[in-house]
């Protein structure tokens, strides 16, 4: 594990800590009732992993989590991601214009081709109050590519409304369900059951989306594709 990995976990088991006192200060999707049909849009730059990731993960985690919390919002395979870089968070009416999108898609057709492809080491599962993640560390290409995108946005005219809890040290988040009741406590179990005998492989990235849609990935636009360097 590199140095940098170590600052990630460093980083998650912060967030850990607020989330156990109800103190955590970052940006969190508000639950609705039918989260498929939520109008709230967001534009944000996502990586959709090939299929044999998410089958793993689908398989190993997702199945198992259904049978014990029926009422929860479970993302279906197509519409698991791994978030690269935000722009504007979700709000009814939305924060960007048609013309953000064209800018937002000039920066990352500047930015992402000169970027290298990067590996994310997903290792365990957080609990956070209304949704269920899958935390990875990463290589540091991460960090390069979201300061990048961010020095530029801000350039651009449209920078992150995203607040943040850390500035440095990027790690993958992969959100895996949604609720809007409180889990129940064999839901929990389970949670930490799964995650101390994790067994997600390592996955590379190879290429970042432009997308605007709700925090389900409904809605969905894809607005462009741009492949990271080998």
């Amino acid at each position: 594990m590199t140095i940098h990995q170590q600052k990630q976990i460093e980083i998650i088991n912060q967030i850990e800590g607020q989330i156990r006192t109800d103190s955590l200060k970052a940006s969190a999707v508000i639950p609705v009732e039918n989260f498929d049909e939520d109008t709230r849009i967001c534009l944000t730059s996502v990586h959709f992993p090939h299929r044999s990731f998410v089958n793993s993960i689908y398989t190993s985690i997702t199945k198992p989590l259904q049978k014990l919390f029926s009422k929860a919002y479970y993302y279906s395979p197509s519409s698991l991601h791994l978030t690269i870089k935000n722009i504007r968070v979700i709000n009814d009416p939305p924060h960007f214009t048609d013309h953000d999108v064209t800018t937002a898609k000039k920066v990352c057709e500047k930015v992402v081709p000169s970027h290298k492809q990067f590996s994310v080491y997903p290792y365990r599962l957080l609990l956070f109050k209304n949704n269920l993640a899958l935390m990875s560390t990463t290589d540091e290409e991460l960090d390069t590519i979201i300061l990048d995108l961010d020095r530029e946005l801000n350039k651009a005219h449209i920078s992150d409304d995203k607040q943040y809890v850390n500035f440095r040290y990027f790690f993958s988040n992969m959100t895996l369900a949604r609720f809007n009741t409180h889990p129940p406590q064999e839901f929990i179990s389970k949670v930490v059951a799964l995650s101390s005998t994790l067994k997600i492989p390592v996955y590379s990235i190879d290429s970042v989306s432009l997308i605007s849609g709700n925090a389900v990935m409904k809605k969905l636009n894809i607005h462009d594709k741009w492949m990271l360097t080998h």
